[in-house]
């Protein structure tokens, strides 16, 4: 016969007493959950997020800065290129009229020349105004940036590349150029003297 009060209290009998629960197990490196450590990770990584979000922000307002600035300086760009004709025109209704017939001009020619150059005069104020600034290189070294060369010009009282003629002038916008000047580049060139003919030889005996 088996002994029922041996069969409640054998523990290796699998169906009897409460259950074991096994706690999980944690690695000895690890800190618990709400432990001072994983507080201020967690922090660390908040401070973190929060420093990149606002230098995102700031780097946002610079460049929408730039760009509002942008569109200010440089949103007529358009409008300037055709008003640039209009004030070619005039320059060459000036310059169609010599100064020999200016001189000897009656009061009416010379009221309407007056008049041509009045309204030039305020046609460059108001572009300068809006940025839009006229330039005229002559007699500049050349610069690509700013020029562009229509022909060479054989001329030996100048130093090669030097701007002899002004075709057409140049307009900038900004720190842009608007519109590059068209000129003549002298060629050639005078070459400079030897020291010793022009009696500036400096004294290199030591």
């Amino acid at each position: 016969m088996t002994d029922p009060d041996l069969q409640k209290n054998n523990p290796a009998n699998p169906g009897q007493g409460e259950p074991v629960v096994s706690k999980p197990y944690v690695m000895p490196d690890d800190p618990e959950p709400g432990s001072p450590e994983v507080l201020t990770k967690e922090l660390n990584e908040t401070r973190d997020k929060m420093l990149r979000t606002l230098a995102e922000m700031e780097n946002l307002r610079q460049r929408t800065r730039r760009e509002v600035a942008d569109a200010k300086t440089y949103g007529i760009t358009g409008f300037a290129r055709d008003v640039l004709e209009i004030a070619d025109n005039l320059q060459r209704a000036l310059d169609a009229v010599p100064a020999e017939a200016r001189a000897t001009a009656d009061p009416g020619l010379k009221a309407l020349i007056e008049g041509v150059e009045l309204t030039e005069r305020s046609l460059l104020n108001a572009l300068e105004k809006n940025g839009v600034k006229k330039f005229d290189p002559a007699g500049q070294k050349f610069d690509p940036n700013f020029q562009q060369a229509m022909y060479e010009v054989p001329d030996p009282s100048v130093p090669s590349g030097t701007v002899v003629q002004v075709v057409q002038a140049g307009y900038t916008i900004g720190e842009r150029v608007l519109r590059p000047a068209l000129v003549g580049v002298s060629k050639g060139g005078a070459k400079a003297a030897p020291a010793a003919a022009n009696g500036n030889e400096p004294d290199n005996a030591a």
